[in-house]
């Protein structure tokens, strides 16, 4: 989800698209959550960890 992220980012900046940067910046903010919930042990969605 961070690399999905990061590529809408970098795709939604060089294509001049708003959207595509601004889903870029919410899917990497997300990923960047659950992998740091999923580090500390907090069960997510049923799992103990996220990859």
């Amino acid at each position: 989800m961070i690399i999905l992220g990061i590529v809408l980012l970098v795709l939604g900046s060089l294509l001049g698209i708003p959207f595509l940067w601004t889903l870029g910046i919410i899917l990497t903010v997300i990923g960047a959550l659950l992998l740091v919930l999923g580090s500390v042990g907090h069960a997510i969605g049923g799992r103990r960890h996220y990859w």
